[in-house]
This record gives C-alpha cells, sequence and structure tokens, in this order.
C-alpha cells in the first residue's frame, strides 16, 4: 500500500508540470506571485502593519511583513489545494471505482502527499526568506514539521468527506471554493490575532487555519516554540476528523459505482 501512495504521489507532481517549460519551478513561483501581489496590496496600498516580537512598531519594514505574510500562504496552500480538488477526487478517477482491487480510499491521500512535496519546497524558499530578512533560520525551524503534520491530517479527513459527498452531490464543488477563500480571509493570515477585539479572538482559533498559522509563523519565523496546549488540542480534533472521514468514506463507497 505504501510503495502504490508513494508511486501515485510521484505520478501526480510529475504529470500536473509535464509538458510546461518551467516544469518543477511552477511550485516555487505560483506563491512567490501571490506572495507578491499580496504584499504589494496589504504591505503597500494598505498600509498593514504586523507586530514582529522584540522589535518595535517604528521599525516594523515591508520585508518583514511579507515573510509572515509567506508563511500564512504556505499554511494555506496545503488547505486549499487538496480541499479544492477533493469533491472531484472520485469522479475524476471513475476507472478506479470499478477495479474491486484497487482500494480508492487512498486518492485522498495522494492528494495530500502531493501537497505536502509543494509545501516543502515553499518551506525551503521561506525559510531562505527569514535568512535574508532576519539576519538567520532559529532553530525552532526544525519543529515546522510537527506544527504542519495535524494540519495534514485534519485536512485528509475533510477530503475523504468531501471526495465520497461529491460524488453524490456534484454541486458541492461549487460549494468550497468560495468556503476555503472565505477561511483564508478570516484567518490570521492578514493580521494577528490581537488585532481584534478581546471578545472576538477565541472565535478565530475555530477557522482550522488559525492554529498552524500562529504556530509556524511562531516556530519558522519568530524563532518560539509553539503553543502547546492549543497544538495538542488541534491535532486532537484532526485526529477525530480523519478516523470520521475515513469511516464516511467507506461506507459510502459502496454506492460509488452505481452513481458513477
Amino acid at each position: 500500500m505504501y510503495s502504490l501512495i508513494v508511486s501515485l504521489v510521484r505520478r501526480e507532481v510529475a504529470g500536473r508540470y509535464r509538458g510546461s517549460v518551467l516544469g518543477m519551478l511552477w511550485p516555487l513561483l505560483t506563491p512567490l506571485f501571490m506572495l507578491v501581489v499580496y504584499t504589494f496590496v496589504f504591505g503597500y496600498v494598505m498600509k498593514s502593519k504586523w507586530q514582529v516580537p522584540g522589535v518595535t512598531q517604528a521599525d516594523h519594514s515591508t520585508a518583514e511583513f511579507a515573510v509572515i505574510l509567506f508563511a500564512g500562504l504556505l499554511i494555506n496552500q496545503l488547505f486549499s489545494e487538496v480541499l479544492n480538488a477533493a469533491p472531484g477526487r472520485i469522479v475524476g478517477h471513475s476507472s478506479y471505482v470499478k477495479k474491486i482491487v484497487f482500494p480508492i480510499q487512498i486518492l485522498p491521500v495522494v492528494s495530500v502527499g502531493a501537497a505536502l512535496f509543494h509545501v516543502a519546497l515553499s518551506l525551503l524558499v521561506l525559510l531562505t526568506f527569514v535568512w535574508f530578512v532576519f539576519g538567520g533560520i532559529p532553530w525552532t525551524a526544525v519543529l515546522a514539521p510537527v506544527v504542519i503534520l495535524p494540519l495534514a491530517v485534519l485536512t485528509l479527513g475533510l477530503a475523504w468527506f468531501l471526495s465520497a459527498i461529491g460524488v453524490y452531490f456534484r454541486d458541492i464543488g461549487q460549494i468550497v471554493p468560495p468556503l476555503l477563500t472565505a477561511s483564508m480571509f478570516l484567518s490570521p493570515m492578514f493580521f494577528s490575532r490581537t488585532a481584534l477585539p478581546d471578545w472576538l479572538q477565541p472565535y478565530l482559533a475555530l477557522n482550522p487555519l488559525t492554529i498552524p498559522i500562529e504556530a509556524l509563523r511562531d516556530v519558522a519565523v519568530f524563532g518560539l516554540t509553539p503553543n502547546w496546549t492549543a497544538l495538542g488540542y488541534y491535532s486532537l480534533v484532526a485526529l477525530v476528523v480523519a478516523v470520521l472521514g475515513e469511516q464516511f468514506f467507506q461506507k459510502t463507497r459502496r454506492g460509488f459505482a452505481d452513481v458513477l
């Protein structure tokens, strides 16, 4: 099973850029392009600021804001890449459904694996920016995989739910993209949680992007250890969602062949 997943992930990544001139440069260029756009809009036009630990507001630079923003984009990249494709994942591979020997439950796993590959490339870019802008990479950056893993587990669980629902209810493919856009703008990607009123700050944690974004910024940019309590609760919820998502997929897959 493991070798099959690895093989499909490789084919997924290679197939996405097959025939393109820039090839594997696209996973790096796409987030960089979005970084430039968001930095221009929020950093130059809207004059957004971020309180960097140990740095006064007056010393804040647009370059620092760009690095902080990129950390949020990296988390959103994993979440949105997988869930945008999830509703059509099984429908797009209907031939696999009719092959009894093929474990179709691994298709969402393959999506997460390919997304993690792209995130790994983006993480290297992020750490490079951190080194240039902040003068060094903090030792806490080694904790980045620990921060990203719970998000990957949660995303996988949601992908199992959406891919199964997408077989029976095709409109879900039109509903998910605007919800993902809303979750991005309602996360602490463009603003700090402390910028909100005190009574509203706890509700921001209900956004599945909030805890991973804040944790990745802490370990990869600010050189701080993450909030282990928040990350622990998040990991527990992610595990529950993944288990329920896999069970839901297995129970609903019996009717896939009839619908497809």
